[in-house]
């Protein structure tokens, strides 16, 4: 009785403490992405320096409404803006991008590393890790395994950078005139929804024990 108990004790153990596989699904970070992601840096924010990397300070939710990983992947994959993007292709030739992508499985990839800027949130990608969810649509809702999954990576991600904030993308804008907010222009704004107040709710629920700082009040939020 004492070997099985020994034996079951040994199962929870290695159970609970297996890390989830993070697979490595690398998007184009050449030499323009570089050059363009400095450019971003030196033109939006006023910060001049010679490499893309971030100290991450929060981190941000997202769905891409595109419905495959495959296509998502396709549409972040090149250095350059695409033509379909004209609503911001003005500001800047950098394609969007994240650092992470969850498809509807819940499987994470990785399509860049964790410190070089992606361009996902507005006046904050020079301190933010973005995270994108497969989906979001009423035909393609968020899921379960996609909600375990962004729980485990917040918690992977603030065991190694100083996070302060995790909000969804939708609630950027509350950090106008926060410290961390560095976007010059003050008429390039976007309205967003995602990833979902509800899914958000479920996440800061099961990750209320990392404490993060409150997401600041702000009126120029637009309250979706």
């Amino acid at each position: 009785m004492n070997k099985l108990l020994y034996i079951l004790i040994a199962i929870l153990f290695f159970s609970c403490s297996t890390s989830k596989k993070i697979v490595d699904k690398p998007i184009v970070f050449d030499q323009k992405r570089v050059e363009l992601t400095q450019e971003y840096l030196s033109e939006r924010y006023g910060i001049q320096q010679e490499s893309p990397n971030i100290l991450p300070k929060m981190i941000v939710l997202h769905y891409t409404v595109i419905p495959t990983l495959n296509e998502a992947f396709e549409a972040f994959d090149a250095a350059t803006l695409p033509d379909w993007r004209p609503d911001i292709q003005n500001v800047s030739g950098l394609n969007v991008s994240s650092q992470f992508m969850v498809d509807r499985d819940g499987t994470i990839y990785s399509l860049m590393p964790e410190t070089n800027m992606a361009r996902h949130v507005i006046g904050l990608n020079h301190c933010a890790i973005g995270i994108e969810n497969i989906g979001g649509t009423e035909e393609l809702p968020l899921t379960r395994a996609q909600l375990k999954a962004n729980i485990w990576l917040v918690e992977y991600l603030s065991d190694k950078y100083p996070i302060d904030y995790l909000i969804g993308h939708y609630e950027y804008t509350n950090f106008v005139g926060h410290p961390l907010w560095l976007e010059k222009d003050e008429t390039y704004r976007t309205i967003k929804t995602d990833p979902g107040k509800d899914f958000m709710q479920k996440v800061r629920k099961a990750t209320k024990n990392l404490n993060f700082k409150p997401v600041p009040e702000n009126p120029e939020n637009n309250d979706i």
